[in-house]
């Protein structure tokens, strides 16, 4: 798919849809729960891929999932399977629907092959092949690396983890070993990055009668023998597609701004964190009862720490491509093993477009400036996040931009582009 955007002011209201982060995790516990949850605000018809891939993976694991209206019904049940043959577990291109199974496949003991598609088996999994080589258990390539094949049963105990590579571990963890007989403590290692990801998790348990606590700063004590409870859940809204907004609304706001709703200001999503950034740079964000107004407003460099917010780093640099003077994201590491390497990848693209940057393979440097035209195709490198900063890019460009592969804003946000043309931004479609 070709999207070419064009640009112009935005202006209007926006309500941003629910926490991809907060699905994953209450699809999960609620898939664990012994009787019926129910999840308001995910809608059959603009669900992500990502989310369509968790709620497959867990009925495959024996939950009854339907929708009803605004609301995923979910009747949970222990992770079942039987058989002699290794149960087979589509991941799509989901890291967090893959990191997060692993534990709770091997609560079954039965050999079970979780596997992805695009990147994402390249995706290190370093953190699993030690724990699961330290009990003894299977955990291996599969012969044509497209998965992982594992076997448990996993056991309670200590756990000592880096707190420097991806917190999907450590949540992963969290949803099985409540489930397990013993007690479990899990010992992380500094630096702690993406922290918030760990509190969500700890935050959806307990909406699921699941509790695990801080027994310090860097130790997490995990009660054996809880039972999942089912519940009632709201998915407030993600606030990593409202950056891509308030992005949008910062740069290029007509005179009415940029209105964002459905989020919750208190939110313990990271991701919060773009609000601040923006302010910090010189945004007008006015803080209302569901959400913000952003306003238009002249820019300044910038130093973005992204260790806890990772996933904002393309948006950021194209807020940083527009800011006065040279801004540093640093603490960028780890977006080098996204959906695709997104320090060279969003480099390249920007570049494209005569943004002045450069990068290590931990830090980004950009040199604000603008406004930015190219005057040849942008590339998507199948990744949802890019797609989304590149279509901000052109919205407050000065030409239109195409953008090839489009299609992979369909992993998060099915509805981006509609969303981007009701607040007034021209956007074509086309259908390769």
């Amino acid at each position: 798919m070709r999207a070419t955007v064009y640009p112009g002011p935005a202006g209007g209201s926006l309500r941003v849809p629910p926490s991809k982060s907060l699905a994953h995790r209450a699809v999960i516990c609620a898939a664990l729960a012994a009787g019926e949850s129910r999840l308001r605000g995910l809608d059959e018809a603009n669900l992500s891929k990502d989310i369509q891939a968790t709620i497959a993976a867990m009925r495959r694991l024996g939950a009854e999932i339907h929708f009803a209206g605004d609301e995923l019904v979910v009747r949970g049940c222990w992770p079942s399977l039987s058989g002699d043959e290794a149960w087979e577990i589509d991941c799509g291109e989901s890291g967090s629907t893959l990191r997060f199974l692993i534990p709770i496949a091997a609560l079954t003991g039965l050999p079970v092959v979780l596997f992805g598609h695009g990147r994402l088996p390249e995706r290190p999994q370093t953190v699993y092949q030690q724990l699961f080589a330290e009990q003894g258990l299977v955990f291996q390539p599969t012969p044509d690396h497209s998965g992982w094949l594992l076997c448990g049963p996993l056991q309670a105990g200590d756990f000592t983890l880096r707190g420097d590579i991806s917190s999907q571990f450590i949540s992963g963890l969290l949803f099985a070993l409540p489930l397990l007989a013993g007690n479990s403590t899990l010992h992380i290692q500094p630096p702690f990055e993406s922290r918030s990801y760990v509190e969500l998790t700890l935050a959806t348990l307990r909406q699921f009668g699941v509790q695990a606590s801080w027994q310090d700063e860097l130790t997490l004590h995990i009660p054996g023998g809880q039972q999942y409870q089912p519940a009632r859940a709201a998915m407030e809204g993600d606030f990593s597609q409202l950056a891509f907004f308030a992005v949008l609304g910062a740069l290029g706001a007509g005179p009415q701004g940029v209105r964002l709703t459905g989020v919750n200001p208190q939110s313990a999503q990271g991701d919060r964190q773009v609000i601040e950034i923006i302010r910090q740079m010189g945004g007008r964000i006015v803080e209302e009862p569901e959400g913000y107004l952003v306003q238009r407003a002249a820019m300044q460099a910038g130093q973005i720490d992204l260790a806890d917010c990772p996933d904002l780093g393309p948006v950021l640099a194209v807020l940083a491509a527009h800011a006065q003077g040279e801004s540093r994201l640093y603490n960028a590491g780890r977006l080098r093993i996204k959906e695709s390497d997104r320090i060279a990848d969003v480099q390249a693209e920007l570049q494209r477009c005569g943004v002045q940057m450069h990068s290590t393979a931990e830090e980004m440097f950009i040199t604000g400036g603008g406004p930015y035209a190219a005057f040849e195709p942008c590339q998507a490198h199948n990744d949802h996040r890019i797609v989304m900063a590149l279509a901000v890019l052109a919205a407050v460009g000065c030409a239109p931009l195409r953008i090839d592969g489009a299609e992979a804003v369909q992993k998060s946000y099915p509805n981006f582009f509609e969303d981007l043309q009701n607040l007034g931004v021209k956007v074509e479609i086309a259908n390769d």
